[in-house]
C-alpha cells in the first residue's frame, strides 16, 4: 500500500507543478482553445505511461505507449478510443506479459480542464498461447489547451484461465503523460 500512496503523492505533486508553472497575467488578446466554439472537435493523442502493482499482485511494474483518438462531444464530455503497447513485469520470474490494449471510454471535464475518465476494452496478447480477456480503467487528469495532458489511473486486468501465461485478476496504478493534436 505504501507504493500506491507514493504514486498518488508524486502524481499530485507533478500536477501542482505543471498547473502553477503555466500561470500568466491576463492580456487583452484571445487565445484559441483546443475545442471549437461548440465544443466539438477531433483530437489525436500520443502518450506514455508507467505504473506499479499492489504488493499482493504477481506483477511488479508495467509500462507502455498509446495512440488515442478523442472526440469532444461538448466542452464537458468527450469519448475516446485507443490502442498501443503494454508490457507487464512479473515479480519472481524473467517472463513478461506483452499485449496491445484496445480501449474505449468517456472523459468528463468536471472543473475547467480537469477530467474524470473511465474505460473498458481488451488486450491482444503478443505471445502465442497467451490470452487477455478484459481491461477496465478509471482515473483523473488535466488537459491543457496547448495539448499537454497528465493523468493518474487504475488499470485492472482480468486474464483468461486458458492462457499459457495465466495470472489472477490484478491491476496497476499508473501515471500517463500525453500530447493531443487537434484535427
Amino acid at each position: 500500500m505504501k507504493t500506491v500512496t507514493k504514486l498518488f503523492a508524486m502524481t499530485l505533486t507533478a500536477l501542482a507543478i505543471l498547473t502553477t508553472s503555466n500561470l500568466k497575467a491576463q492580456t487583452m488578446g484571445t487565445t484559441e482553445p483546443m475545442t471549437t466554439g461548440s465544443g466539438m472537435a477531433f483530437k489525436v493523442g500520443v502518450g506514455v505511461q508507467g505504473g506499479l502493482f499492489p504488493d499482493k499482485s504477481e506483477m511488479d511494474y508495467g509500462y507502455g505507449a498509446d495512440l488515442k483518438l478523442q472526440y469532444d462531444l461538448t466542452k464537458e464530455v468527450a469519448v475516446f478510443a485507443s490502442g498501443g503497447y503494454t508490457k507487464l513485469k512479473w515479480k519472481s520470474s524473467p517472463l513478461n506479459f506483452e499485449f496491445i490494449p484496445l480501449m474505449g471510454g468517456v472523459k468528463a471535464f468536471v472543473f475547467d480542464r480537469m477530467y474524470l475518465t473511465g474505460g473498458a476494452g481488451t488486450g491482444l496478447a503478443l505471445k502465442e498461447g497467451a490470452e487477455m480477456n478484459f481491461i477496465y480503467t478509471g482515473g483523473l487528469g488535466y488537459e491543457w489547451t496547448n495539448g499537454l495532458e497528465i493523468g493518474a489511473k487504475y488499470e485492472g486486468y482480468v486474464n483468461n484461465s486458458a492462457s499459457d501465461l495465466y495470472f489472477m485478476k490484478t491491476g496497476q496504478f499508473a501515471l500517463r503523460l500525453g500530447y493531443n493534436f487537434k484535427l
